[in-house]
């Protein structure tokens, strides 16, 4: 028996986009779905019943965070994440491979993973197939991803010293991609073994190839070629721009089983989340709500907001006037929250981490709706921020 089961309950006529249910033993959401990233099993500055008001039914934890601290010894005594943090809803980890490697400058690549220094206390640590998978079965978390090797987008440029450390010892670009893209089915397989508690976790697979869509499309085959819950677009928002990136999505998602929720990692922008609904894909995450917010920089329909400008000192509105969050819904003005940041008091990170994670719950409903009513236009008209440029950006993961 599996772990999971996807249900496709609507179709849009104007694009891929499909409406849809996602069943895992702690509880169901509905797709497409966005996934507040709680990193070390905590949403910085917000509690779980403040995460679920925001409209969210299921979040992200990491575990390559959650090994190096708690620990998965620990967890597992608590009956896993959720219990720990008191969250009562659905949970995917991330594998860990894409932080171990991106994150530090001194990892080693081969082909049992990774070794890197903990940022916790120094010390030499070995992130792999089976150990990712193992920490993923006592973090417990409903869906759980494969190890992959999570090659740069683009070749790197010689001021780029944190991605030139990724590439060390490989010369050929061309190559690396290749390395990874086979690596990662090797590691898949060695995930599937692994994998001790089948029918209690989503495996998801993940495909790889960076811009290389002749790799994409290998990539895709390969990954589906094992019988999955789940398949995942990985390796973008990587340093790789926009037009690359709708490019990547929407070659890539119809690829992948239609009757399996698909998931694109690590994504966050508004216009990029809504291209890639319209390409097939049903689930995303990504840190920027929080991140943002904790910046004072706040997500509205008609585009983004700072805070901290002075133009916004005495101005009297919410964020957005349309939000029903905590802090639209609750009166809090443009010039309070500015004056909270410009205090440093912990009021003004968490109220606008809360109005963002609500934004971006809201255009997930909206976008639920316009596929139910067949009604794609009305999204578009209705989400001016959906027509604006979004900044570049090198990962929007944690």
């Amino acid at each position: 028996m599996s772990a999971l089961r996807f249900e496709v309950l609507a179709r849009c006529g104007a694009n891929r986009a499909r409406l849809g249910r996602v069943h895992t033993p702690h509880g169901s959401f509905d797709t497409p779905a966005f996934m507040p990233v709680a990193t070390a099993a905590a949403m910085k500055g917000l509690t779980p019943a403040q995460v679920r008001g925001t409209g969210s039914q299921i979040i992200l934890n990491n575990a390559y965070h959650l090994m190096l601290r708690p620990g998965g010894d620990l967890l597992e005594r608590f009956g896993g994440s959720r219990r720990l943090m008191r969250w009562d809803g659905p949970m995917l980890t991330d594998s860990g491979g894409y932080q171990a490697y991106s994150m530090s400058d001194t990892a080693r690549l081969d082909e049992d993973g990774v070794t890197f220094r903990s940022f916790v206390d120094g010390s030499k640590v070995h992130l792999g197939p089976e150990s990712s998978m193992r920490v993923q079965n006592q973090i417990g978390a409903d869906i759980i991803m494969a190890f992959d090797d999570c090659p740069p987008a683009a070749l790197p440029t010689d001021g780029d010293e944190r991605r030139l450390a990724r590439t060390r010892g490989v010369a050929d670009h061309a190559r690396r991609l290749a390395e990874a893209h086979e690596r990662t089915l090797r590691w898949l397989g060695r995930c599937v073994k692994a994998h001790a508690r089948p029918r209690e976790q989503a495996l998801f697979g993940i495909v790889q190839g960076a811009t290389d869509l002749d790799l994409r499309r290998r990539s895709a085959e390969g990954v589906c070629s094992f019988d999955l819950p789940g398949y995942a677009i990985g390796g973008v928002a990587v340093g790789e721009g926009t037009d690359a990136i709708r490019t990547v999505v929407e070659f890539t998602a119809p690829l992948l089983p239609d009757d399996r929720p698909r998931y694109l990692m690590g994504v966050g922008y508004e216009r990029d989340l809504v291209m890639a609904v319209a390409a097939g894909v049903d689930m995303f995450d990504c840190v920027l709500p929080t991140r943002n917010g904790r910046n004072a920089n706040a997500f509205t329909r008609e585009g983004p907001i700072r805070l901290r400008n002075a133009c916004h000192a005495e101005d009297p509105r919410p964020i957005d006037a349309g939000c029903d969050c905590e802090a639209c819904g609750g009166g809090f003005s443009r010039a309070y929250l500015r004056h909270l940041f410009a205090a440093e008091e912990m009021l003004g990170p968490t109220l606008v981490s809360i109005h963002n994670i609500r934004h971006f719950q809201r255009l997930m409903m909206d976008v639920r709706a316009a596929i139910r009513d067949d009604a794609w236009p009305w999204l578009l008209s209705s989400w001016p921020c959906l027509g604006r440029q979004q900044p570049a950006t090198d990962s929007d993961r944690p």
